[in-house]
């Protein structure tokens, strides 16, 4: 075929050239590249934002932080539609503005939660790192139970129970100072703040307790009822309890733990107040003891025989509060708490438990 010399020349001058230089191959990041990804990520979430409406900032905020349409808005009108500002300026303002509208609403509704000992609570989170062995329980208090049953309210409630355990049983103060995500230093405060903003409503911790664990033998668990989803640790009532098996015990850790989550079912059921007799307070023992005192004076007994009746009386008092003279709801026959642990090589020192009604 014919063809013109200065073309053959440009074909020619072509294939050359790029026989000299190296053949590339088009590689993909490594899928182990996380870092790369996660920039990636970033920017084109950055880029996005930057070229989106106002509109379509709000909601984005919206949907990021659950405030109302008009509190985005003006949280974007602030801060010149700079939606990492208007994010800050909703928790610094919003959340401020919303508590302070709901503090005096009743909140007698809510959730309660437990975590055990270095369970985690998801990738980035500070929460559950820790290698505190032990167990806590929380009650986050609501004005609506149609609010305590959504998934947020729930993780909520679960994130302050296992920041609890962080803080190993500290105060009020240090439990909302408490760090739950590394990546942004957000506090059990900031996460108690975002949720009022979103749920408008009037959200308090109503109690925060820790069972630590007392020696490298106890073993702690509990159990929840009345879950909303399966898969969490929160519901409308809990319990934790420490099991220290005794020299005659032959369980493994797993036979003592499903033990102990039975029991924890009883306290449940039953609602002790105490752990044992002798923790009763000595006045609480003395006011009863008057009352029953009382309601025989006219029965015209000996003294020495109403004691008897009282000493009685007080067994059967000791019964309903404290949860080792209890029968055992769960147990074939309905042992006494104390003498069915001890059956087994187990002696219980200690119970936390909470409920919402």
């Amino acid at each position: 075929m014919f063809q013109r010399p200065a073309f053959r020349k440009i074909i020619s001058a072509s294939i050359s050239a790029s026989a000299q230089q190296p053949t590339r191959i088009a590689t993909r990041n490594p899928p182990n590249n996380v870092n790369a990804i996660h920039i990636h990520n970033n920017l084109h979430l950055q880029l996005h934002r930057t070229f989106a409406s106002l509109p379509q900032l709000i909601q984005q905020l919206r949907k990021a932080t659950g405030a109302p349409m008009m509190e985005c808005k003006k949280a974007l009108n602030a801060v010149d539609n700079d939606y990492e500002k208007a994010s800050q300026w909703l928790r610094k303002n919003g959340s401020a503005k919303a508590a302070s509208k709901l503090a005096g609403r009743d909140a007698s509704e809510g959730m309660v939660g437990i975590a055990l000992s270095l369970e985690g609570t998801g990738t980035g989170s500070a929460v559950g790192t820790s290698a505190i062995a032990g167990a806590s329980i929380v009650r986050v208090a609501s004005e609506t139970d149609f609010a305590s049953r959504g998934k947020d309210f729930t993780k909520l409630v679960e994130i302050i129970a296992h920041a609890c355990l962080v803080n190993a049983g500290g105060d009020t103060d240090g439990l909302m100072a408490t760090t739950i995500s590394q990546n942004d230093g957000k506090t059990v405060k900031d996460a108690l703040d975002d949720a009022i903003l979103a749920i408008r409503e009037n959200l308090q911790i109503a109690s925060a307790e820790t069972i630590i664990s007392s020696s490298d033998q106890s073993v702690v668990t509990g159990y929840v009822h009345g879950k909303v989803f399966n898969e969490s640790n929160a519901g409308t009532a809990a319990a934790i309890v420490e099991l220290v098996p005794t020299a005659e015990s032959t369980l493994s850790k797993g036979e003592i733990e499903e033990i102990g989550k039975r029991l924890a079912m009883h306290i449940v059921a039953a609602r002790p107040a105490y752990l044992a007799p002798g923790d009763v307070p000595a006045e609480e023992v003395e006011k009863e003891k008057q009352i029953l005192m009382e309601q025989m004076a006219e029965s015209g007994k000996p003294a020495d025989i109403l004691e008897k009746i009282v000493d009685g009386r007080m067994r059967k008092y000791y019964e309903g509060v404290c949860v080792t003279e209890q029968g055992h709801m769960l147990e074939e026959g309905n042992p006494k708490v104390s003498k069915a642990l001890s059956l087994v090589g187990l002696k219980l020192v200690a119970f936390k438990s909470s409920f919402i009604q």
